[in-house]
């Protein structure tokens, strides 16, 4: 499912314009990423959780020359399904 589809889908379950359910998604994703990056956790009950971990920086392999390389640290966005929607899937 991509953005498109997903905004259809919610704008006919919530019986509203596809305009709004729009406004809505980008409203929801734009909150997420905001908190996010101030390193808070977004926790939606019975759907999931949104968290931001930190990845040390390691040693990886080039595949196609085989030579070793340094990959930096980063942080990066994890996310943990709710027992809900793991027990639906």
């Amino acid at each position: 499912m991509n953005k498109a589809e997903l905004i259809e889908a919610i704008a006919s379950d919530a019986k509203m314009t596809k305009a709004d359910a729009k406004r809505a998604l980008d409203a929801f994703i734009g909150a997420t990423t905001g908190a996010l990056k101030k390193g808070d956790r977004v926790a939606l009950v019975g759907f999931g959780s949104f968290s931001v971990t930190k990845r040390a920086a390691r040693k990886g392999r080039n595949p196609q020359t085989g030579k070793e390389i340094k990959i930096a640290a980063k942080k990066v966005v994890k996310f943990k399904p709710g027992n809900e929607l793991a027990g639906t899937v």
